[in-house]
């Protein structure tokens, strides 16, 4: 499990670090709004594009050797990203480093997964949630004193030794599985197609509200994109050996799970992402303070994910999932209120125990649903499809949210992100998330892992 840990918190660690660092970063590369959009989203575009290719790499050749892999690259990219010396640069080896991660992320879940056994993978999912989370909780400390005190860059060049350990331990103490009916041939126009899908509306997300929705680079990426989303989906009904078969979404609680999975995930990626520039361009936050606002979310993460991972065991995911997005959302619009005046005490804290408190509830049920909802030799692709879905609903929440609130615009600066942007982002995030907790109740299953309705429907 601990290496299993040490290899996901990897990239906990990072991409809360990483937001944390990107006003010092457009400081120093001269960047603004659509720079950090890219930045974050260079990562989850190749995260998002190859990670259902990691989950099938993971049952094919074995998930620890693709693990290992991942994390390596991981490290290499990082400290690309430590020595980059322009804003290209650093989203080029951000892009690298989404490639390694897509290979450690559903290996590391698909690893933990297959070691314990049906009725104990509630409680291991907890705590690998907790585990992993309490990453965030140093992530933002630790990145936030580099960047006071040291650089930046510091960020990026401390995961190489990370890096190195987690494969150490891994060789070491992890033993090799495999996916028992695992493809032998893999699907790489069907990746191709879902990474040119992503590119291509992502790029017009962020792109047109500066260069204009009826630009001709504009409408190219959006027509492109679109045309390679449908092209994915048809690869994929075709193919004798899809990475994503479409006849998995037939299983309600799968369906279920990653609907509610996206949801949740959008809103994360977008609230932190703008919560970290509004802290240190609104309130006036330096990096340590503003990294030190997420510590009470993560670690009540920490604490309720092992103790909802074991509620989830015996009464099925449904009910903690469900009431879990309801408070996610309550709290969601108490950060609204945060302005240039704003004291943590009063009015930061409340809305950040709430969202800690209904995030605890909801991830580990969550995640266990996702991946006990396929049979078992199928659990690195349950898994790709999972952190598929939330990488790509956070790659959506950074390139679609500051638009609908009214914050990507031609002139758009750090500074820009107003409490007015704010207020509305937080709103549309909560609201999403009531829509998740509806869906939760409605297709999570109320029996518990290993019950009837968890089985795949054919």
């Amino acid at each position: 499990m601990t290496s299993s840990i040490l290899g996901s918190g990897l990239v906990f660690l990072d991409s809360t670090a990483v937001n944390i660092a990107l006003p010092t970063v457009g400081h120093d590369l001269d960047t603004g709004l659509a720079g950090f959009q890219w930045i974050v989203n260079g990562y989850l575009l190749a995260l998002s594009a190859f990670i259902l290719l990691g989950g099938s790499l993971g049952d094919r050749f074995g998930r620890r050797r693709i693990f290992n892999i991942g994390t390596a690259l991981f490290g290499f990219a990082s400290l690309l990203c430590g020595i980059a010396p322009s804003t290209a640069m650093l989203i080029a080896a951000r892009s690298l480093q989404g490639v390694g991660g897509a290979l450690l992320v559903p290996t590391s879940l698909a690893m933990l997964h297959a070691a314990f056994h049906p009725s104990d993978r509630g409680e291991a999912v907890g705590s690998w949630s907790g585990f992993s989370g309490l990453a965030t909780i140093v992530g933002p400390l630790l990145g936030g004193w580099l960047i006071d005190h040291v650089s930046w860059r510091a960020v990026f060049l401390i995961n190489p030794a990370l890096s190195a350990v987690a494969i150490w331990m891994g060789s070491r103490y992890v033993p090799e599985t495999h996916g028992d009916q695992a493809s032998k041939r893999l699907d790489f126009p069907g990746t191709t197609a879902v990474a040119v899908a992503l590119a291509g509306i992502v790029y017009a997300a962020i792109e047109g509200p500066r260069s204009g929705w009826t630009s001709p680079p504009i409408l190219a990426a959006t027509g492109v994109g679109l045309v390679a989303l449908v092209a994915f989906f048809l690869i994929e009904r075709h193919s004798p050996h899809p990475m994503l078969p479409l006849h998995l979404f037939r299983s309600q609680t799968f369906r279920g799970a990653n609907a509610t999975s996206a949801t949740v995930y959008f809103v994360l990626g977008g609230v932190f992402f703008l919560l970290a520039i509004h802290l240190q361009e609104v309130v006036g936050y330096n990096a340590l303070e503003a990294g030190a606002v997420t510590v009470p979310v993560t670690l009540l993460l920490f604490l309720l994910s092992p103790l909802a991972g074991r509620l989830a065991g015996r009464i099925g995911p449904r009910l903690p999932t469900a009431v879990g997005l309801f408070i996610t959302a309550v709290g969601t619009g108490l950060l609204s209120g945060i302005d240039a005046d704003a004291q943590f005490v009063s009015d930061i804290l409340p809305g950040l125990l709430i969202f800690g408190i209904g995030l605890g509830l909801t991830v580990a049920p969550l995640t266990t649903a996702a991946l006990s909802s396929l049979d078992e030799s199928r659990v690195g692709l349950a898994s790709g499809v999972n952190n598929a879905v939330t990488r790509a609903a956070q790659l959506l929440a950074i390139a679609l949210l500051p638009f609908a609130a009214g914050l990507s615009r031609s002139d758009a600066t750090p500074a820009s992100v107003s409490t007015e942007g704010f207020f509305q982002a937080m709103w549309i995030a909560a609201v999403m998330l009531l829509v998740g907790s509806g869906t939760a109740w409605w297709t999570l299953p109320t029996e518990p892992p290993g019950g009837e309705t968890f089985e795949e429907t054919r």
